[in-house]
């Protein structure tokens, strides 16, 4: 599954971003709210307009693939944040125990714009992260 007709032994996605306002409170909600380790927090090299920025993944326990929290840098970076998929769900949070996942998250502040329902797929609500984007929190089918 190569151009040269071989096969891929190993292929993950390694991170993904999500633009945010403030770096600090972005850890804060990762770590805290929704449990997940910091993995790295390092200087990173200037923005294009010379402002300092930081190299900041995060992750679930035991994932393989982290969350690279980066902040908005410019009006269109800006007014990306909380907007990533254009208001749709665009990110999917699997838990083994969705009522104690979904207690933790509701007592540490979380925002949760829909209630706890049941689709063939598993239990689901969906709520919103810092920058204010959506996601769907999901648990085993009961």
């Amino acid at each position: 599954m190569s151009a040269r007709g071989g096969t891929l032994l190993r292929v993950w996605l390694e991170h993904f971003t999500i633009i945010v306002d403030d770096y600090d409170r972005a850890i804060e909600f990762f770590t805290g709210a929704l449990g997940f380790e910091l993995v790295e927090d390092s200087p990173a090299l200037t923005t294009e307009g010379g402002r300092p920025k930081r190299w900041v993944v995060v992750r679930p326990p035991g994932a393989q693939t982290g969350v690279l929290l980066a902040q908005a840098d410019g009006p269109r970076q800006a007014a990306a944040v909380g907007n990533q998929v254009a208001g749709r769900v665009g990110f999917f949070l699997r838990v083994d125990d969705f009522g104690a996942a979904y207690e933790r998250m509701t007592t540490a502040g979380v925002e949760f714009a829909t209630e706890p329902r049941d689709e063939p797929y598993g239990r689901v609500a969906v709520f919103l992260d810092v920058a204010g984007n959506r996601w769907d929190l999901l648990g085993p089918v009961p």
